[in-house]
């Protein structure tokens, strides 16, 4: 119980963050998205990482040049992030147990957050949502989704993503709390980079 696969999110155009790709901005000398890449793969628990592209994806999968991942292209990209989410759940091996759903623009994740939320989605025998909490009680961040969720993923459209299902699940949720809040971070704008940089974790 418990082998994962993870949905890498990366094929939004990052309006808000101007006319450049935000997952493309070079992030301690290597591209954004593949620093959540390299994040999700040195945690070991993560039986494979599917990454879906839509915006740029030529480009978005160059940066992950070299990479142990796979690539799904979502040609209704421009319609949010839920039909990401959706046919990324889909195209996973049907031998995992869950989902790791991780938004491309994290460059300072952790493999420690993973295994973290992943320990607990083990404790409670793959059961239950799980997901790393601010220690204000704030969900962020990966989200594990257990295999009997899958169904609820695949229909998803539009671009709330899972917020919404976190709302209705409630009670199937279990949070960990991670109290270096830097590890969760994500960016919306360029404006975003030079306080977060700032407050990148040390190791």
């Amino acid at each position: 119980m418990g082998a994962l696969g993870a949905v890498l999110l990366a094929a939004g155009a990052s309006e808000r963050f101007g006319s450049d790709n935000k997952l493309l901005t070079d992030i301690d000398g290597r591209p954004m998205v593949r620093g959540v890449a390299d994040a999700l793969l040195g945690a070991s628990c993560v039986g494979e990482v599917l990454v879906v592209t839509g915006h740029d994806a030529p480009a978005v999968e160059g940066a992950l040049d070299s990479l142990e991942v796979r690539f799904v292209f979502n040609a209704d990209w421009r319609d949010g992030m839920g039909g990401s989410i959706a046919l990324g759940v889909a195209k996973l091996a049907a031998s995992l147990d869950g989902a790791l759903i991780v938004p491309g623009d994290m460059p300072f994740l952790k493999p420690s957050v993973s295994r973290r939320v992943l320990g607990r989605f083990r404790e409670r025998d793959g059961g239950s949502i799980v997901f790393p909490a601010t220690p204000a009680g704030e969900q962020r961040n990966p989200v594990i989704w257990p295999r009997r969720f899958f169904g609820l993923l695949e229909g998803l459209t539009g671009p709330q993503g899972g917020k919404r299902l976190l709302i209705e699940l409630a009670g199937s949720c279990s949070a960990v709390l991670i109290a270096d809040e830097t590890v969760l971070l994500d960016f919306d704008s360029a404006d975003d980079l030079p306080a977060a940089s700032r407050a990148r974790p040390s190791t």
